[in-house]
């Protein structure tokens, strides 16, 4: 997870401008949220929002023409093509740590039957892999078995993990990812297995910091969670039961 964003600069929305909250009436999200062409990005300083500011206000508004994807381009096109998946629940997640490990949290955005919900919690000790896991297990626990869900993750660990099967195959090797090497968080990706199996998942990779607002918004949510989350214990991190031992 990046730094805490503190300022958020609107170049096209319903008001433009540099705002010092996401959430809040009048504040950045409300601002961009359903507002088609958004643009705006968050930033730790305020001297630099301002200047992104002025060079977006600054340059000519061009209708871009499409390009034709590169031959390199698979992982771009695979997503593309995931995302347009017909699912009746939407889902995007992030988490993160303040440190590697130390205080993390996790966010998620949950869209169906033209609903909106958001989730988070937070662990005083864990690693952002954990907390971006969390993000997943968490949300899809919520949804209904038999339901086609969609699930955007800005974490290639958990992406392919899912996508690719490396999960799957984890576990059936005894949660060994070679004969000598240990799958890591096998606590967690055992029960993001078991969550997924009732439900019809795909996971889809987005870039993180892009700004996507649902994506900005699960960012928010888990960086608001680690920095209130002084209790909540991760306890199989604490007590090291999160690779398969001899």
């Amino acid at each position: 997870m990046a730094p805490a964003k503190k300022y958020y600069a609107v170049a096209r929305g319903r008001a433009t401008g540099i705002f010092s909250a996401w959430f809040g009436t009048g504040n950045a999200e409300e601002q961009v949220r359903g507002f088609a062409g958004a643009r705006y990005k968050g930033f730790a300083d305020i001297e630099e929002a301002r200047i992104w500011l002025r060079e977006q206000q600054s340059a000519p508004n061009k209708k871009r023409t499409a390009r034709k994807p590169r031959p390199d381009a698979t992982a771009a096109r695979t997503a593309t093509a995931v995302s347009s998946h017909d699912a009746d629940v939407i889902i995007y997640t992030d988490g993160g740590c303040s440190c590697n490990p130390g205080p993390g949290g996790y966010g998620a955005v949950i869209l169906a039957g033209g609903k909106r919900r958001e989730l988070s919690g937070g662990f005083k000790h864990t690693t952002n892999n954990r907390m971006e896991l969390m993000a997943c297990i968490v949300a899809l626990k919520s949804i209904t078995p038999g339901a086609s869900v969609l699930v955007h993750s800005d974490s290639q660990y958990v992406v392919n993990g899912i996508s690719k099967g490396w999960a799957a195959r984890w576990r059936a090797q005894g949660w060994m990812r070679t004969k000598t090497d240990a799958a890591e968080n096998y606590d967690l990706w055992q029960e993001l297995l078991d969550v997924c199996a009732p439900l019809n998942v795909r996971f889809a990779w987005v870039k993180g910091h892009a700004g996507n607002p649902e994506n900005e918004c699960c960012d928010q949510l888990a960086t608001q969670a680690l920095a209130s989350a002084h209790t909540a214990r991760d306890k199989n991190f604490e007590s090291g039961r999160t690779t398969v031992t001899a």
